[in-house]
């Protein structure tokens, strides 16, 4: 039996049940596994007290600190969140919270490796706990974890750090590998770990039928993603609005909302345009099934789960090349991937639109993409780490 740690800063709760949901599939599989025990960390950074208990941290605060959740034990320890420190202290912080607690923990649960589901400040916290334990450590690298804090002034030397005591990393495709090893990361340690999809829950459906549902009376394009700068939703609101008839949902919820409502108001096209803010996941498969196309116009990706989600519904992606943007679009049945224009993402929602491919054939793209591939490759890596840790102490 190996018993796994996971830590993930980035986890679902009852305030924010959007929150890495991808984190939460992976993690409920590897649960699951037959031959694994499990444990949740799921730490919550909150500001000193007062700020604690006021605003969009009051949620955070009253949540439990022990609960299963979906199946899974999850503690949800509090470390200190300074703000306007740029993460510095964050890894810091959630070391000096979680060694007392692993050590409680341990005297129940012997844990042989720990498993960080983000790269900061999980990253450099489960290196710390991985010294302080003797057990070894795997890292998971996504998107925003390396293409933000890995380059951010305050943040950036301890994520490169992390990396390079961690026993393995993961990274969610070739393009996350090779920005890893831009960083200085080691490349023999790093295993590409694909995001999967559940293609029971994502599949085509009658489309017309959905965009009835939806009210959409003609062609429809989705989009899916928070509303922040890098999700580029902008750039897909001008390429439709050139684009007469053709109408856009937008699922996501962020600081850019009134800014993107405005765009819309000023281009008139209300009508066609509509911000349906958050969606839950649960709710998404309609969504994308009902689109001709899902745009989604990143500056940086890991891997999107909206793409293969998108795929799986068998609805075409157009796509800035970012990320693992090509190892998803990896032929023309799929979709396309772009310029981060918006004459050329209007162009390519047109082309898709007036030469639609059979949803099945869409769909084909995502089925190498699995959970049940997901849990047997995480399970073969981290069982890999204790076994080597093992022999390298014989």
């Amino acid at each position: 039996m190996l018993r796994v740690l996971t830590l993930s800063s980035l986890y679902p709760d009852a305030s924010r049940p959007n929150f890495g949901v991808f984190v939460e599939r992976q993690t409920c599989g590897l649960a699951a596994h037959p031959d694994v025990d499990l444990r949740l960390v799921a730490p919550i950074g909150l500001p000193p007290w007062p700020l604690a208990r006021a605003g969009r941290y009051a949620a955070l605060s009253a949540l439990p600190l022990h609960e299963v959740w979906k199946g899974v034990e999850v503690l949800r320890p509090r470390f200190v969140n300074l703000p306007g420190t740029g993460g510095r202290f964050h890894a810091a912080m959630l070391t000096h919270r979680l060694h007392p607690l692993l050590a409680r923990l341990r005297r129940d649960f012997p844990f042989d490796v720990i498993d960080a589901s983000f790269f900061y400040p999980d990253g450099p916290a489960a290196t710390a706990l991985g010294r302080a334990f003797d057990v070894p450590v795997s890292i998971k690298a996504r998107g925003a974890d390396i293409h933000h804090w890995g380059h951010a002034p305050a943040t950036a030397a301890k994520v490169r750090a992390a990396g390079c005591a961690a026993d393995g990393l993961l990274a969610v495709s070739e393009s996350m590998k090779a920005d890893m090893v831009a960083l200085g990361m080691p490349a023999e340690r790093i295993r590409i770990h694909h995001t999967g999809v559940d293609l029971d829950r994502f599949a085509p459906r009658d489309r017309a039928a959905e965009k009835r549902a939806l009210e959409v009376p003609g062609p429809m394009v989705a989009s899916v993603g928070a509303l922040i700068p890098r999700k580029g939703h902008d750039i897909v609101i001008d390429a439709v609005a050139a684009l007469p008839g053709v109408h856009l949902l937008i699922a996501g919820e962020g600081p850019e909302r009134h800014r993107l409502a405005a765009q819309i108001a000023r281009l008139g096209i209300g009508d066609r345009v509509r911000l349906l803010g958050g969606v839950a996941h649960d709710a998404l498969p309609p969504l994308l099934a009902a689109a001709d196309v899902m745009a989604l116009a990143s500056a940086s990706e890991g891997l999107a789960n909206a793409w293969l989600e998108a795929l799986a519904s068998g609805t075409p992606i157009v796509i800035s090349d970012a990320g693992g943007a090509r190892e998803v679009v990896n032929g023309p049945a799929a979709g396309m991937v772009v310029a981060r224009t918006a004459p050329a993402f209007g162009t390519a929602i047109r082309a898709l639109i007036d030469q639609p491919v059979a949803p099945d054939a869409v769909r084909a793209a995502a089925t190498r993409f699995t959970w049940a591939a997901n849990t047997a490759a995480l399970y073969d890596h981290l069982r890999g780490l204790v076994a080597a840790r093992i022999v390298g102490s014989a």
